[in-house]
Order: C-alpha cells, then sequence, then structure tokens
C-alpha cells in the first residue's frame, strides 16, 4: 500500500513538472501525460502490468463526467451564445457527419465490416474539450469572427452526440434495431434534456438559498450534483453527458455566492483528473501492438484531419458564409482527446464482437491528433491571419476576472514621494479610492484619517472593479526577440494607447516609460473602440 501510494505521488510530480517542459517547446501537455502512462505500462520501462478494461471504463467514466461538467460550467455563457448556433450545429449534425464520413471511409477503403467501421466512426466523432482549452488558454489565441466560442462550446458540448452515435451503433451490432433504436435515440436525447435542466433548476436554487455551514462545502455539493446529473438519466438510459453538461452551464453562470472560488477547486480537480485519466489511457496502451495497426489508424487520422472535419465544418457553416480562413482553422482545431478514448475503451469492454483492436486503432488516431493538431494550431491560426488582438479568448471562460464589485491595488510609499512623512487626512487621492489596509514592516496596520504614512509603506487601495462598457478595448501584445531590451516609452503604438499592464513569468508589473522589456513579455494595451487595434506578436 505505501509503495503504491509513493508510486502514485512520483507520477503526479512527474506529470506536473514534465508539463512545464512540454510547454517550453510547445508540446500539448496532455500528450506527454500519455506517453508517461505508456511509459509507465508493461512494455515501458517500469512494466506496470495493467489491462483491465472494464475497471479502466468505469474510472475514465467518473473522470468523464467532471472533464464535461467543468466544460459547461467553465464556459461563460454570455460570452459564448453569441455564437451558440454555429456551436450546436457542429456539436451534433457535424459529429453525425464525421461519423458517417469516417465509417465510409472504413468500410469502403479499409475494408472493414460496414457496423464496424460506423463504430468507430462514431468512437472519434467527437473533439476534445480539455486539448482545446488547454491551446487556447495557453496560448492566448485571440481569434476573428468568434472562432474561439465557436470552438469551446462545440468541443464541449459534444461529447454526448458521440456517446449517444456509439450506445446507437452498438445497440444495432447486437440486432436491437426497429422500435428498439428509436426507443434508445428517444431516451437517450429525452432524459439527457430532461435531468439535465432538472439538476440545473435544482443546482442553482441550493447554490443561492443554501447557506453551507463550512466553507468548502458548495463545492462537494457541486460536484454530488454534477455526479447526480450524469447517473439518473443515465440509470434510465438516458444521455448523462449531455445532462451533466446542460447542469454545468447553468451552474456556471448563475449569479451565485463564491462563483470563483468554485471555478478555481473545479480548475484544480479537472487538472488532476485529466493527469489520471491521460496517464490511465497511456498505461493501458500495449506498445508492442502498435505495429500491427499503425497503417490504418494513420490512414484514418489523415482523412479525419484533411477531409472528414473540414467537409462536414465547411458544408456546416458555409451557409452562414463564414470566411475561408476561419473554416480551415475551426477545421483543423478538431483535435481528438480523452472521449474518443473512454468510448474505445466502453466498446473493448462491451460484449459485442470487433474483428479488430479498437482501442489501439483510436488510441493511435489520438495520438496523432493531439501531437499534430496541438502543435501545429497555434502556427496556422498566424498563417491563416486569424489573430485578432482586440478579441480576448479568456473573456469565454468564468474565470476571466472581469465582473468584481470591488478591487484592490498595491502602492508603495517612496521616499521622495509626495505622501511620506503626511497624514492620510492630508494626501489627494483619486475620487473613489480608499486605502484598506497599510503594511508596515511586516506588520498590518489599519489606517484612520490621522495616520502619517512612512516610506516604505506598502498601501492597499480598494476601488470600483471596471465594467466593460466598451468604452476601451483592451488587447495583448507578446514581446518578441525583436523587441526584447526597448523601452516602454521607446514603443510604436497608435497614438491614444496605452500600455496599462506587463506581465512577466508570475509577477504583474505597473509600467512606466523607462522599464526595460524582456522578451516573452505580455503587455496589456489598452485603446479606444474607434482604433484600429493592430495585430502584434
Amino acid at each position: 500500500m505505501i509503495t503504491d501510494l509513493i508510486i502514485a505521488a512520483f507520477i503526479i510530480l512527474c506529470c506536473i513538472f514534465g508539463s512545464k517542459i512540454s510547454m517550453r517547446f510547445g508540446l500539448p501537455t496532455l500528450l506527454l501525460f500519455i506517453l508517461l502512462g505508456m511509459a509507465f505500462g508493461k512494455d515501458g520501462f517500469f512494466k506496470i502490468p495493467f489491462d483491465n478494461y472494464v475497471f479502466a471504463q468505469n474510472l475514465s467514466s467518473a473522470a468523464l463526467i467532471i472533464i464535461i461538467f467543468y466544460g459547461g460550467f467553465g464556459t461563460k455563457w454570455r460570452t459564448a451564445k453569441k455564437a451558440a448556433g454555429r456551436s450546436i450545429l457542429l456539436s451534433s449534425a457535424g459529429t453525425i457527419l464525421t461519423a458517417m464520413l469516417v465509417g465510409t471511409f472504413c468500410t469502403l477503403a479499409l475494408g472493414f465490416e460496414p457496423a464496424e467501421g460506423f463504430l468507430l466512426g462514431a468512437v472519434i466523432s467527437s473533439t476534445d474539450a480539455a486539448s482545446v482549452f488547454a491551446i487556447l488558454r495557453s496560448k492566448r489565441l485571440n481569434l476573428k469572427y468568434r472562432s474561439a466560442p465557436i470552438l469551446e462550446l462545440e468541443s464541449g458540448s459534444n461529447d454526448p452526440f458521440a456517446y449517444m452515435l456509439t450506445i446507437i451503433v452498438l445497440s444495432i451490432m447486437k440486432g436491437e434495431q426497429g422500435e428498439n433504436f428509436a426507443l434508445v435515440f428517444a431516451k437517450q436525447l429525452g432524459f439527457g434534456l430532461l435531468f439535465g435542466a432538472l439538476f440545473a433548476f435544482l443546482g442553482v436554487f441550493a447554490l443561492k438559498h443554501v447557506k453551507f455551514e463550512e466553507s468548502g462545502f458548495d463545492a462537494i455539493f457541486v460536484c454530488a450534483a454534477a455526479i447526480m446529473s450524469y447517473a439518473m438519466p443515465a440509470l434510465l438510459g438516458g444521455n448523462g453527458y449531455l445532462s451533466a453538461y446542460i447542469a454545468g452551464i447553468a451552474m456556471g453562470n448563475a449569479d451565485v455566492p463564491g462563483k470563483k472560488a468554485l471555478v478555481n477547486f473545479f480548475d484544480g480537480i479537472t487538472g488532476i483528473t485529466q493527469i489520471m485519466l491521460f496517464f490511465m489511457l497511456g498505461l493501458l496502451c500495449f506498445p508492442s501492438h502498435i505495429p500491427n495497426i499503425i497503417l490504418p489508424a494513420s490512414l484514418i487520422a489523415v482523412f479525419l484531419i484533411l477531409v472528414a472535419r473540414p467537409l462536414a465544418v465547411f458544408v456546416l457553416l458555409k451557409p452562414f458564409k463564414a470566411p475561408l480562413n476561419q473554416i480551415a482553422l475551426i477545421s483543423f482545431a478538431g483535435i481528438r482527446g480523452a472521449s474518443s478514448i473512454v468510448f474505445a475503451i466502453m466498446v473493448t469492454a462491451d460484449t459485442t464482437y470487433t474483428g479488430n483492436d479498437i482501442f489501439h486503432i483510436v488510441f493511435m488516431i489520438v495520438l496523432i491528433s493531439i501531437s499534430v493538431q496541438g502543435s501545429l494550431l497555434p502556427i496556422l491560426s498566424r498563417k491563416t491571419g486569424m489573430i485578432d488582438n482586440g478579441e480576448n479568448v479568456m473573456r469565454t471562460f468564468n474565470d476571466y476576472s472581469d465582473e468584481n464589485a470591488v478591487q484592490f491595488i498595491s502602492v508603495k510609499v517612496e521616499e521622495d514621494g509626495n505622501w511620506a512623512g503626511h497624514k492620510i487626512m492630508d494626501i489627494s487621492l483619486p475620487h473613489g479610492l480608499l486605502i484598506a489596509l497599510i503594511k508596515r514592516n511586516g506588520k498590518r496596520v489599519i489606517p484612520y484619517g490621522g495616520t502619517v504614512l512612512s516610506a516604505g509603506d506598502e498601501l492597499v487601495l480598494s476601488g470600483a472593479g471596471f465594467s466593460d462598457d466598451k468604452s476601451h478595448i483592451f488587447s495583448e501584445i507578446t514581446i518578441d526577440s525583436n523587441q526584447s531590451g526597448k523601452r516602454v516609452r521607446e514603443l510604436e503604438l497608435p497614438r491614444g494607447d496605452l500600455i496599462i499592464m506587463v506581465r512577466r513569468g508570475g509577477d504583474v508589473l505597473v509600467p512606466n516609460g523607462q522599464l526595460e522589456l524582456l522578451e516573452d513579455d505580455v503587455l496589456v494595451k489598452a485603446s479606444s473602440p474607434k482604433k484600429t487595434v493592430a495585430s502584434s506578436s
């Protein structure tokens, strides 16, 4: 038992520190977790034997509940709803069309049995929310034409449709057709929507009206609600993932106490869940099986990336007069991930006979998709002219803090400044600002009008949070090697633009004209909406 705990802790630490290395080299972090799992597996360096597909199905299904729920919980509906029509069309009709195209290719080009070909198409028909979210966040891909909300909402909502397709094809392979087929479809969709709406209402009502006695109980309640929103419809044959996603959107976008703390909690628990899930999926893979399936898996991956996904996106978005560069980017951003492998585990654990190694074929397709599409997506975004620094991808997520009623800033009293040696009542503060706290020599001092300020004091000022009334546009500029070494005053900016913040690593700097800039500094710029914000990198 102690040895197992040490190994588990060691694996988690490897994943965490390895993620920093993968980000440095521009590789998707989730790819690293899979490769680490393969390294620890029976065919890897550490020879851990693990081939229990039933156990893996139960564990991965539980992990997928949290991931899908948080896909809804972390999406800011106020921003995403503007692209909801296109996103839902892609996540429903797009998923079905992709599955049909891949199934047809597997049957006609690779000689699969028709049912098995369409089963594989169903399994890999959905895009991966975790991968898409991670790339958009980490690379700050501010995309034109509301493309980021389209991708985020589509990738978060198409897993339930892929799951439904997989269940239906499995039922057909078992001979459950006719009325039973129609019943499966009706139960999947009907109970998923019904219980999703029900738990959304109950969850929001409880968060607004129930006072939890201990700090953190609200997070435990939301976890229980997420699990129940999946389990109840699933018990009746409904689509639990659809229900969990709907409940997540409702609870994440409700005006409830402590929502930011809930978002931070789910950020952490979803992170560890993804580490566990992707590591286990890698552990379950046997590299010795890869040579037998690498050719068909590679052909399917190429067809999926270059034909099936682009064709589905083109057919569905072109009637909306979507630009070709947007269609190309959204097509390439259809990254496959954990949900596809989880559904492949479900197929493998099922009693239905399949003549091909579905798990390892899907595993290889996902590996190709994450490594190729995940690595090249930021480059393609720039090459297709889809980057727009007038947008902010972080506004689509609920943990983007732009709605605080009160905000705090820190100001240091300088020895040669105007405040040192003066009473608070005698200094001039901008209207609406208040000195909330003084930090002096490691101690906290409660300020009063007669308190005398000393050089070195750190003042914590409070004021009303800014509400974006579109009077300004906030955008980001990343300093490259050509701009490194310049001072802020030397930057060529449009007249009236102002650099208001510099983010350097984990530090936030308030700039002045003399601040020397370093490569990879991120500058936050304020400008008028009447101006055209130049794209910078």
